[in-house]
């Protein structure tokens, strides 16, 4: 068993993950992330001591951040501001006495929906999630594609229009434009209102871009959207996909597959995957 922990900026998720990909014993708790750094640290390591057993190989975290991989070290973790380099590999190999694997929290989505979810058996894969912000994993011949920092695949810092790509294929397109949460957005779309409807076609043009963005940099077998925004795909797809009829090369297109996470625990099972990979000695990471 590996214990999988799947850390936002607002709450922490974990549980118990076996070989075959099934989740059990999950527990989330709301993280008070205006709290110290020890106090953080408390919170996190009180959700996954309940977890430990002498069955539990390891613990894989995924962090929404840049990660040095290699000293588990977290930097500037969104939304937690006590968290401004964190050596969280070590503090959590000394809370519990076994191995701990961290990675970026959208490298374990992608490495989820890999090991486990929509695109297993692809070999060059990309996830996107749109949330607070846009992050982007890529899976390249089967092995995850960090770069030299842990920062590859950050398309929504791009330049575009008057800012960047996130500022527009996020939820901070709706509170900058429509002066509303994506969530309430999505609620107002689902009862029918005629301009939430309208705000969703708005995005699925920026989000479009962002996925024509990926196609041209990596030619992927298949895009996998996930994150908050994701639930709300219906009211953006056809949008989206619209945003591609320019693509320079359409047969490429007609080929990639763009499909909608359907796993709010793919996150999780992906970082529980980040101690399989160690275990296969070569670690699966470009």
């Amino acid at each position: 068993m590996v214990i999988g922990v799947d850390l936002g900026g607002t709450n922490v998720r974990a549980g118990l993950v076996a070989p075959n990909g099934v989740l059990s014993h999950q527990r989330k708790h709301l993280l008070n992330n205006r709290e110290s750094l020890d106090a953080t640290l408390i919170q996190l390591i009180d959700v996954i001591r309940p977890l430990v057993t002498p069955a539990v190989k390891g613990i894989g975290i995924g962090v929404p951040s840049v990660v040095d991989v290699e000293n588990g070290i977290v930097f500037n973790v969104a939304n937690i501001p006590s968290w401004e380099r964190v050596p969280l590999k070590s503090i959590l190999e000394d809370a519990f006495k076994m191995q701990v694997v961290v990675n970026n929290d959208v490298n374990c989505f992608i490495l989820g929906e890999h090991r486990y979810g929509l695109v297993k058996g692809m070999k060059t894969v990309v996830g996107m999630a749109s949330g607070t912000g846009l992050g982007t994993g890529i899976i390249i011949n089967n092995e995850l594609f960090l770069g030299n920092n842990c920062g590859a695949g950050e398309v929504g810092l791009i330049g575009y229009r008057d800012q960047n790509i996130e500022y527009y294929a996020s939820g901070n397109f709706f509170k900058v434009f429509y002066n509303m949460t994506a969530e309430t957005a999505h609620q107002q779309a689902i009862e029918g209102d005629v301009a939430a409807l309208e705000s969703w076609k708005e995005f699925g043009g920026h989000i479009g871009h962002a996925v024509k963005t990926v196609a041209y940099a990596y030619d992927p077998e298949a895009i996998v959207i996930g994150g908050s925004l994701a639930k709300a795909y219906k009211f953006f797809a056809t949008a989206m996909f619209r945003a591609l009829e320019d693509f320079t090369f359409p047969e490429s297109i007609k080929r990639l597959k763009i499909l909608q996470s359907e796993s709010e625990n793919i996150a999780l099972l992906g970082a529980a995957a980040l101690i399989r990979d160690e275990d296969a000695v070569s670690v699966n990471v470009l």
